[in-house]
């Protein structure tokens, strides 16, 4: 039986006046807002994006289809979400993964599905982190989900932009438990968010052109900041 993680009743930036309904795929179916001295460490310079590194954070590369992505995870803010991911990286389990949801100047997500759409059994779920204290902003990496906040597993999604409506807001709006950001490659993850979808399988947003994770590994972190080209905005709403 197929079935769907998903944001339920949200409103999506952009679109004035319309509820959409946007489900992210579990099953079948910024940046880190702290700051260094109080100052800000992202800024938009000649069309390159700066990220403030973590140099004792630890950190995937996840190799793609279409570029690299490297992502540094947050374990002191959410140490259940980061041993969790760490588990299924190390275990090999996203290798030939696809990102099986796209939608530009949203979100990207993946870490479930086969190029085939296949769905790869995961593991039993974890608790939600949400109330961690980091947000959802552009460039963060985040735990998809179902409408029960404890029922993440694999799949994860990377924030195009802002998504503010995804952070906790209390018991009743729990969030969506961000555990990382993108350190390097945020233009990779630009351009899997243009690529064109279609519906497959019953699945909407699918990228016509799989989009493949070939393999994520384990890195050392860098005691440099990482400098990214892309000609993309930094962590702010679009």
């Amino acid at each position: 039986m197929k079935c769907r993680f998903c944001f339920s009743g949200l409103v999506l930036p952009g679109i004035a006046a319309f509820t959409m309904v946007a489900v992210l795929f579990a099953t079948g179916c910024k940046k880190n807002p702290s700051e260094v001295s109080g100052r800000k460490t992202e800024e938009k310079m000649a069309g390159r994006e700066q990220v403030k590194t973590d140099t004792a954070a630890k950190r995937v590369k996840l190799e793609t289809s279409m570029g690299d992505i490297v992502i540094e995870l947050n374990e002191k803010a959410a140490p259940v979400t980061v041993k969790n991911f760490l588990r299924y990286t190390e275990d090999g389990y996203y290798a030939g993964t696809v990102f099986h949801r796209v939608i530009s100047n949203f979100m990207i997500q993946g870490g479930g599905f086969t190029a085939a759409l296949d769905y790869k059994m995961a593991r039993e779920p974890i608790i939600n982190e949400g109330n961690n204290g980091l947000k959802n902003e552009r460039g963060t990496v985040t735990m998809a989900r179902r409408d029960n906040p404890n029922s993440a597993n694999s799949q994860f999604f990377i924030n195009v932009k802002a998504n503010a409506y995804l952070n906790y807001a209390g018991p009743a709006n729990p969030g969506y438990a961000v555990f990382g950001k993108v350190v390097e490659g945020m233009d990779v993850v630009d351009k899997i968010a243009a690529v064109k979808t279609a519906t497959r399988k019953g699945m909407s947003d699918v990228p016509v052109e799989p989009v493949v994770i070939k393999s994520a590994k384990v890195i050392s972190a860098t005691a440099q900041t990482a400098d990214k080209s892309g000609g993309q905005e930094t962590a702010k709403p679009q």
